[in-house]
């Protein structure tokens, strides 16, 4: 049997030990309440408005990028990803977002502004490249 790499050094479980089991018996299996929350959310999302979930993900990728760059020094590296994701999908389903392309539109705008902004001041002034 193979050994496993613990913090406290090599671990070589025993047949039967309690580390073998995996996860599923750590967590155990789910509650009836577990599997009533969630049914409740699974019926939740398919009520709502897929533009506007879609949107909510969105404002949190532009929070994302928000908060890379604002980090000290910035980390221009996540911010790119986000805003790479955020710009992706206002290019892509930009049309079937009704009223909240604007507003999204803009904040693109604005972090991509602010990421070519602290891109300039470069390394040695704060910014990370």
């Amino acid at each position: 049997m193979s050994t496993l790499w613990t913090p406290e050094g090599e671990y070589e479980p025993q047949r039967g030990d309690e580390a073998t089991t995996g996860a599923q018996e750590e967590q155990g299996e789910p509650t009836g309440e577990q599997l009533r929350e969630a049914q409740r959310i699974a019926d939740e999302l398919r009520s709502a408005d897929p533009a506007a979930v879609v949107a909510n993900h969105c404002y949190g990728l532009f929070e994302l990028a928000a908060v890379h760059l604002s980090s000290q020094p910035p980390n221009l590296s996540a911010a790119s990803m986000a805003i790479d994701a955020l710009a992706g999908i206002i290019d892509q389903v930009g049309e079937r977002l009704w009223e909240y392309r604007p507003e999204l539109s803009d904040g693109l705008g604005q972090l991509r502004l602010a990421f070519i902004q602290l891109s300039s001041i470069g390394p040695q002034n704060g910014g990370a490249a």
